[in-house]
């Protein structure tokens, strides 16, 4: 790059910070960064900075990151980290992937996010291969969206086995978390359906890992919530994949009934997914996760929310994968899973939709991401104590608010611990069967305090109780705290982090080993 560009770059860069409103940002990068390679794929104008600075959750807004880097290779990611390595004072590097944390984990302040997206279509991209002793599977960018994983293993007829329920997520994002959804009983999480990676650890080393190489690395980034490192390729497993599902929709009026039959339907061979969720006064029935009831059986259903003692109504989505080969026997499976349970009678609701459709159910409205906030909460509990998560949260703290608040989707299905890999850094309640629970609120700025405030009293209701539970997505403001969460893991979380990021410049946003660095605005 030329000396009269490179110059053009730090000029703007200082006339961005003489113009921003924000407070003027401590001189940590280096000037000669714009002297590297990287340079003219950094960003430094306002709406990229500004995006930058918060994410999905729209709830907080950090210290603004000194540049966006849109990398045109794996190369430029290595180059930027060992850059700020070799610096007298290291800055913080963050992948980015659709930044669809809530709390603001994928930030950087005063350094510099990785626009993971950047590279989707070029360099590894999405190829689908098959190996004797393997299978098949697919290699997949890091940057990659789920969405399109979809898209291009279906054409071969082939998909992963694990997801999540929204799909515009990246890869390497949900990797770095766990990744879950109603098929998570059977298969797993995402996390646990992983052959190998390509990752850059914290010090610029580009490092592939699997099971059965470098696997400490491999393990402590599966969950590591981008503490160890940047994952630019991930190889998925794959089956063949069906081509049509019956999607059943159940509905309870008895909580014991709700999760009784949820823990039995994940007991057998029948379903390809189980998953319960809460139904509220303050809930809009129809949500951003499916539309499924005609006008009349909304009216239906909503006369009950509003005669039951509880002002709660609960539902489990059952569904059943098949194709051209099971067609003729699909209905009486269906009618052979449901057989047993103890649904209310007559309040069972049927679709027959692609197998494409059903995964990519989840959509946000258009401007919605920019517009409103995602005060979420995401929680694993230990089935021994959800019988008082139904009385503390769903009954006292959610069934009886008093105020005009409307809720969001609320989720309560069954997972199984032992479809979680123990060696991964990803962490589970120490109970064989554990439930996660999703309050996925989505408000106005003028009401996210009310859902926080709630969060927080389901928060303190645990601790009082005495019941342990793990975020899910974690978000904390202690190092204790992070210590609790990761309990027996703690001390080979902190070793992993002094050995593949020693400088501590990676993922900051997640405010586990520098908790005063991060400023909310």
């Amino acid at each position: 790059m030329s000396t009269i560009s490179s110059l053009l770059h730090i000029l703007l860069s200082f006339l961005f910070i003489l113009s921003s409103s924000a407070p003027l940002m401590p001189s940590i990068l280096p000037p000669n960064i714009f002297f590297t390679n990287n340079s003219s794929k950094l960003r430094i104008d306002p709406d990229s900075i500004s995006q930058a600075s918060s994410d999905y959750g729209n709830l907080i807004r950090t210290e603004p990151p000194y540049a966006i880097l849109n990398p045109s290779s794996i190369d430029d990611i290595i180059k930027l980290i060992k850059f700020s390595n070799n610096c007298s004072n290291p800055f913080p590097i963050s992948a980015w992937g659709r930044g669809h944390s809530v709390r603001g984990q994928a930030t950087a302040p005063y350094g510099i996010v990785v626009n993971m997206t950047a590279l989707s279509g070029i360099g590894i991209g999405i190829r689908v291969s098959w190996r004797i002793g393997i299978g098949y599977f697919a290699d997949v960018g890091g940057g990659e969206l789920w969405g399109d994983v979809l898209r291009v293993c279906v054409e071969k007829g082939l998909a992963p086995v694990s997801w999540t329920d929204y799909l515009d997520l990246s890869v390497g994002g949900t990797l770095s978390n766990g990744g879950i959804s109603g098929q998570s009983f059977r298969y797993g999480p995402q996390i646990s359906n992983v052959l190998g990676l390509d990752v850059i650890t914290g010090t610029g080393d580009f490092v592939t890992c699997s099971p059965e190489k470098n696997s400490e690395l491999f393990y402590a980034v599966l969950g590591g919530l981008g503490q160890f490192g940047i994952i630019t390729r991930a190889r998925i497993v794959l089956q063949r994949a069906p081509t049509r599902v019956k999607w059943v929709r159940l509905i309870y009026d008895d909580f014991s009934k709700f999760t009784r039959d949820q823990e039995h339907l994940i007991s057998t061979d029948g379903p390809n997914y189980v998953e319960g969720s809460i139904i509220t006064r303050k809930s809009r029935v129809n949500n951003w996760r499916s539309s499924f009831y005609s006008s009349s059986q909304l009216s239906e259903i909503n006369s009950l929310i509003e005669t039951a003692e509880s002002g709660l109504l609960y539902s489990v989505d059952v569904v059943k994968y098949y194709d051209e080969t099971s067609e003729l026997y699909i209905d009486e499976e269906i009618k052979s899973m449901l057989g047993d349970l103890s649904y209310i009678p007559g309040l069972v609701f049927t679709k027959d939709v692609s197998f494409v459709e059903f995964l990519s159910r989840v959509r946000v409205e258009k401007g919605e991401e920019s517009t409103k906030t995602h005060p979420w909460l995401n929680l694993f509990v230990p089935k021994s104590r959800i019988l008082e998560v139904n009385a503390g949260v769903f009954i006292d703290i959610i069934g009886r608010r008093r105020n005009d608040t409307i809720f969001g989707p609320i989720l309560f299905y069954p997972l199984y611990k032992k479809k979680w890999d123990y060696r991964a850094s990803a962490v589970t309640p120490d109970e064989e069967i554990f439930y996660a629970l999703g309050l996925l609120h989505s408000s106005d700025r003028c009401d996210s305090g009310t859902f926080d405030m709630m969060n927080d009293e389901i928060i303190d209701l645990f601790r009082k109780k005495g019941i342990e539970i793990k975020q899910y997505l974690p978000h904390y403001s202690s190092i204790d705290e992070w210590a609790m969460h990761f309990g027996h893991k703690w001390k080979v979380f902190q070793e992993r982090k002094s050995k593949f990021d020693p400088n501590m410049i990676l993922s900051v946003g997640q405010r586990i080993f520098n908790l005063g660095s991060v400023k909310e605005t």
